[in-house]
């Protein structure tokens, strides 16, 4: 609980946690500055302003000792992918899919991200610039995520990492990507080590609860949300398909171990929670994560908040943890 008379100016949440006062401050400033609500007139429009914004919020970090962008051959195209490491050598392979409802970001948008996550976990970041809707609607960003990590693993001998330090990871629609590559590629012979979710989106489905709670005022919104949603799933989409909605997958079984974060003020906090209990239901290893005083987004705004700098340090530590 925040301590003394800041107590009042904090809101507090159905299970009785209160916001960290650097996120409620973020929250009311993005909700009035352009596109802080990571929207915008188009698609477009929306896309710029997050670049202008994650340039903002994003942490400035040492130089790397490798940060190179490459192109990883798919059947629909080159899918663009930069790939960062912190040192000459390195502990494993991290296969990242950025945020943004599968309509905005970019591995530019994460940059700062993945700049921390390679230092601090000692590994090897590949981070995936998959198609957007609605130019490229579902399942285009699935199909690429898939073709990223079979690259990913056709590639770590090459860069020195073993087969089996893999991790895969990812923020919000990102999240979602990882969850479902990790059901996708079950059974092959490399699969990940770890999947790590970040507050993902795991069922396009998903009504009352954390999503009506938190439906205005913290950064992503109810609105924000169909509007993504409108762009990326097809009219005729089958909304229950687990490549769109992982949680409502029939087994999830035999599925990698996964470590899911959910923030307190965060429209998906629930749907994150419920995939770590089905999870966990199947047999799955799980750790679960309640940054309980977060919002949406925080791993993009290390460069200001304390708070989501050491939830950031904990997520970071369970990966370096997984690859030791």
């Amino acid at each position: 609980m925040v301590p003394g008379t800041l107590a009042r100016f904090c809101p507090v949440n159905a299970d009785g946690e209160h916001i960290a006062p650097d996120m409620l401050a973020t929250a009311v400033v993005m909700g009035l500055i352009p596109g802080g609500d990571l929207g915008g007139v188009t698609p477009e429009h929306a896309r710029r302003n997050l670049v202008v914004n994650a340039g903002v919020g994003g942490e400035k970090t040492p130089a790397l000792a490798v940060v190179e962008d490459l192109a990883i051959d798919s059947p629909d195209g080159p899918i663009p992918a930069t790939r960062y490491r912190a040192e000459v050598t390195t502990t494993g392979l991290i296969v990242f899919f950025h945020g943004g409802g599968f309509v905005l970001g970019s591995p530019a948008t994460h940059d700062g991200y993945c700049r921390r996550l390679a230092i601090d976990t000692g590994a090897d970041v590949l981070s995936v610039d998959y198609r957007l809707a609605p130019e490229h609607p579902f399942p285009a960003a699935v199909d690429d995520a898939l073709v990223a990590w079979h690259f990913a693993v056709s590639k770590a001998a090459e860069w020195g990492v073993p087969a089996d330090r893999l991790v895969v990871a990812g923020d919000s629609a990102g999240g979602n990507l990882a969850a479902v590559v990790s059901q996708q590629v079950r059974g092959e012979d490399v699969t990940p080590r770890l999947q790590v979710l970040l507050y993902p989106i795991t069922d396009h489905n998903r009504e009352g609860g954390s999503r009506e709670e938190f439906a205005t005022g913290y950064l992503l919104t109810k609105a924000r949300i169909d509007w993504f949603d409108e762009n990326y799933i097809p009219a005729d989409a089958d909304r229950t398909d687990p490549r769109l909605s992982p949680l409502l997958a029939t087994d999830l079984s035999g599925l990698p171990p996964a470590h899911v974060v959910v923030a307190g003020f965060d429209p998906l906090r629930d749907e994150g929670i419920a995939y770590a209990d089905a999870l966990v239901a199947a047999g799955v290893s799980v750790s679960l994560e309640r940054d309980g005083g977060l919002i949406h987004g925080f791993a993009n705004m290390t460069g200001y908040s304390p708070s989501a700098r050491q939830a950031v340090s904990r997520i970071h530590e369970t990966i370096a943890a997984a690859l030791s």
